[in-house]
Formats: C-alpha cells, structure tokens, sequence
C-alpha cells in the first residue's frame, strides 16, 4: 500500500508517466420492446424484459497527473488483450517516455508472463523494459485511481442498456474525447501518513 501512494507523492514528469490501469465489464443487454422516448409531461418507459448480446471487457488508462485518460473496449478479457493493451501504452500513448510508471491491481493476467503468452520473447522484453509496475495490495485495487475514473464511466456513459460492442466503442470514445478536453484531474489526498492511522490495524504489532 505504502508503495503505491508513495508513487502517487511524485511530482508530474511526462518523461516519467504514472498511468492507472484497470478494467472492467459491460454486459451487452438488448430491448426486447421498443422504447417509449420522454416527452413533456411524459417519462420513458422501458420493458423489463431484455435480451442478452453477451459481455465486453473495458479497459481504463489514465494519468491522474495529467487530466487525461484512454478507454479500450475489447471483446475479451484474456492475457493478449491486457499484452496489447500494455503496447498501446508503450507506444502509441508514451512512445516519447523514459519510463513509464504503471499502477495496477494483481489480477492474474496482469504479468510479465502474459507479454510472453502474446509476442515473441524480445518483443515481450522490450515492452517489459519500458515499465515500472506497481501492484496495489490484495483487497485495495481502491488504490488505483483507473477505478476513480471506472466508476465515473459507469455513472455517467454506461448506466444504460447498450447492445452491441460497436455502439459501446462509439459511446465511450464520445466520453473519453469530452473528459479529456476538460483536463479533469483525479484530486488524491490519502497518504502514507493517513494510512499509517486510519488503517493501522493492518499494520504488523510491535508490542
């Protein structure tokens, strides 16, 4: 824990990036009937009834540091989807960087050996070399700020039917393009030092 807000303490360097990865899911859910649109004096009504068009996995890069973040929608959520993801980061969101400081939480498709499972052996080394991860701790994925950000997708863009994989591409980039516009930046106040009270039942006992 300690580890990943010390991250969080470092000053904006764009040589030095920290990116927030996490994902998430969306179900893909049909309208059985036509819905009956608002209208003045009128509320929308939809059928309780739905049809399921399967799931699609969301993926959330963002530099909290920057106000800027990226959305990935893939159909999948296998360890060749998290490898390509990591290569767009590398080089075609930070191509320019020394380094590039990644927070993530320990999902098991979040390792060196899924870079592995996806390229050829130099290729994986390659890309492993352009990062320093960050793992957040089992039971605080609350720590990577891409949840923050996660959450805000999720209220503001798809509390929603959406159902179909192009419709929800077309839905977040539209998202995306307007929160990056406004430069929002994730304000970050938990510190080492809070930690060390409010959660210092985790810590070991020195009595």
């Amino acid at each position: 824990m300690e580890d990943v807000l010390e991250v969080y303490k470092r000053p904006y360097d764009p040589k030095r990036p920290v990116v927030c990865l996490d994902e998430t899911s969306k179900q893909l859910i049909g309208e059985v009937a036509t819905p009956v649109l608002a209208s003045p004096g009128q509320v929308a009504h939809y059928d309780y009834e739905y049809v399921r068009n399967g799931v699609a996995n969301i993926f959330m890069i963002c530099e909290p540091l920057a106000g800027q973040r990226e959305v990935e929608v893939t159909d999948r959520r296998t360890k060749k989807d998290y490898a390509l993801c990591l290569r767009k980061i590398a080089d075609e969101m930070y191509p320019n960087a020394e380094v590039i400081v990644l927070v993530q939480d320990n999902l098991n498709t979040h390792s060196p050996a899924s870079l592995y499972e996806a390229f050829e052996p130099a290729e994986a080394r390659r890309l492993m070399n352009r990062f320093e991860v960050h793992y957040t701790p089992k039971h605080g994925s609350w720590l990577d700020m891409a949840e923050i950000e996660l959450g805000i997708l999720g209220r503001q863009c798809l509390s929603r039917r959406i159902d179909n994989v192009n419709d929800l591409r077309r839905e977040t980039k539209t998202w995306n393009t307007n929160r990056n516009a406004a430069s929002t930046k994730v304000n970050w106040q938990f510190t080492t030092a809070d930690a060390r009270i409010r959660l210092r039942r985790l810590y070991p006992s020195m009595e």
